[in-house]
């Protein structure tokens, strides 16, 4: 098997010029991956961030790697699924990232309903209710930026995730409603698309890949996960989270209800 940690990274360029200061900031799946790195640069930037995740320690740890930076970074535990409560979290901020995901690799008709029905509600139905608990005070004060982390794969399909692609392309229609209806406010609403990024969510699926494909674990990186993309490597969740950081800048206010595709030329195809 090759790890992904061999897989050859490039550094970032220098950040996007962004200043969150007096700014609350929303981000889920705060715990760890793109949601970590999205919750560190919206922190360099200034902003206050409610670091939203359903697991404690990876909390704690982000906390702990927020020191010294010029926002604060603030745990907040919580299972998406508890739609309610998402809506409730989401009040007063005028930054939302909804990243938080989950994944399972399996062909439709050995699929779990009850897991079908999990995957959505965390990815599609709990952004929904984020956005609906954020709006209010974003329109009250004529400004607000939504970024909702999509996927490759909510352009494209791939066989056996059907709950991911069914999740993401529903994402993708929501972000761009969103984008029509805040317009008049000043709100924004985008989504970034990557490819696969070097994070545990990839790491977890390898061995369902391997199963669902038919073929070796080693061979599932390059065979699967890279075949379709012209650059041969993963992406660095701090490159998606400067993606982020673009779309909340002023230079970014004219985009809205699009897709900011990092995908080395996935859907070049």
């Amino acid at each position: 098997m090759t790890p992904l940690s061999t897989v050859p990274a490039q550094g970032s360029s220098l950040p996007v010029p962004l200043d969150l200061g007096g700014r609350t900031a929303l981000v889920t799946g705060a715990a760890g991956g793109i949601g970590r790195s999205c919750a560190l640069r919206l922190a360099a930037a200034g902003a206050k961030v409610r670091a939203v995740d359903r697991e404690a320690a990876g909390l704690e740890e982000l906390v702990e790697r927020a020191g010294g930076l010029a926002g604060a970074v603030e745990p907040h535990v919580l299972d998406l699924s508890d739609l309610d409560a998402a809506e409730l979290a989401a009040a007063g901020t005028d930054v939302l990232v909804n990243n938080a995901g989950m994944q399972l690799v399996r062909p439709i008709e050995e699929f779990p309903p009850d897991v079908f029905h999990t995957v959505l509600t965390v990815m599609l139905e709990a952004p929904f209710r984020l956005i609906r608990g954020a709006l209010p005070h974003m329109y009250g004060q004529g400004w607000g930026r939504i970024v909702n982390v999509s996927s490759v794969h909510g352009l494209r399909a791939s066989a056996f995730k059907s709950a991911y692609v069914a999740a993401k392309h529903g994402l993708e229609g929501l972000s761009k409603t969103a984008a029509l209806e805040g317009a008049p406010h000043g709100v924004t609403s985008n989504c970034v698309n990557p490819a696969y990024v070097r994070t545990p969510l990839v790491e977890k699926q390898l061995a369902d890949q391997a199963r669902a494909h038919g073929i070796p674990e080693e061979r599932v990186l390059s065979e699967v996960l890279l075949q379709d993309s012209a650059v041969k490597r993963l992406i660095e969740p701090e490159d998606v989270a400067e993606a982020v950081a673009y779309l909340c800048s002023p230079h970014a206010s004219f985009v809205t209800g699009t897709s900011l595709v990092l995908d080395g030329g996935w859907t070049a195809h």
